[in-house]
């Protein structure tokens, strides 16, 4: 196997919510690349710490990630600088630095836009600016930086519901699966091709009951928890350790 030291950079999603394990765990689309990557002498890290932006991922993950001199990165962040409100700008600045920073010292960096929110969420077209100057950012610095690009900004799951968990935002069981699929085949490397076969069926659409439930349960809690954190100043992921800090056998 070409990749024997895998390290995943970035937010909740590489941490691997809402792709639950039967004792609680999370999983997730990098635990799913580094199944199909693992063979003998193969060690897989992970330091995703959920709530992080770029930025502090650049400070925080990057240090420990050159310390492990992996020979296959995967960075996936964004989301968090998204939903902050940084301007576009600001998102691009980090995107690169964050790109530079990491392609500096592994050989081989895989990297992610966003899929559109605008597709699955009321209100989800006022982050599409922001989105796209993320993709385009991400874009750039792997053409710059000769990043691998995994681009899903087209995948036409991203209408489908049932790829993605209750806050519409974290991809479900089947979206990390598909998100590990995009990974590999990116890479080259066979894998399971169940893992992007579309759907049978359709997903149910969301009634206005759906919305109200989900704008209560989901968008209310996160807001409240967001602005009181700020105003104690504690930034989201602050107490929360990276999932798997050291290189270690997949199993």
């Amino acid at each position: 196997m070409k990749y024997q030291r895998f390290v995943a950079l970035g937010d909740s999603c590489t941490e691997g919510l809402d792709d639950l394990l039967p004792d609680g765990r999370y999983r997730g689309w990098a635990d799913r690349v580094a199944s199909v990557l693992d063979r003998p002498g193969f060690r897989y890290a992970n330091l995703g710490v959920r709530g992080r932006r770029l930025d502090q991922m650049l400070v925080e993950q990057v240090p420990s990630a050159t310390a492990l001199e992996p020979d296959l990165v995967a960075v996936f962040g964004g989301g968090n600088d998204v939903m902050s409100g940084a301007s576009g700008r600001e998102i691009g600045r980090r995107v690169d630095a964050m790109v530079r920073a990491v392609t500096s010292f592994a050989p081989t960096v895989a990297v992610f836009t966003l899929s559109d929110v605008s597709q699955r969420m009321p209100f989800g077209w006022r982050m599409r600016p922001r989105i796209e100057a993320l993709n385009d950012a991400v874009r750039v610095a792997a053409v710059r930086y000769g990043a691998v690009l995994v681009d899903v900004w087209d995948d036409e799951c991203v209408q489908d519901s049932r790829f993605f968990g209750p806050d519409r935002l974290h991809l479900s069981s089947l979206g990390h699966r598909r998100l590990a699929g995009h990974l590999l085949s990116a890479l080259d490397i066979p894998f399971d091709a169940s893992w992007m076969a579309p759907l049978e069926g359709s997903a149910a659409p969301s009634s206005l009951w759906d919305h109200w439930r989900w704008l209560r349960d989901q968008v209310l809690p996160v807001a409240y928890s967001r602005s009181r954190n700020k105003l104690i100043g504690r930034q989201p992921g602050d107490g929360f350790r990276a999932k798997r800090p050291q290189l270690l056998p997949f199993a």
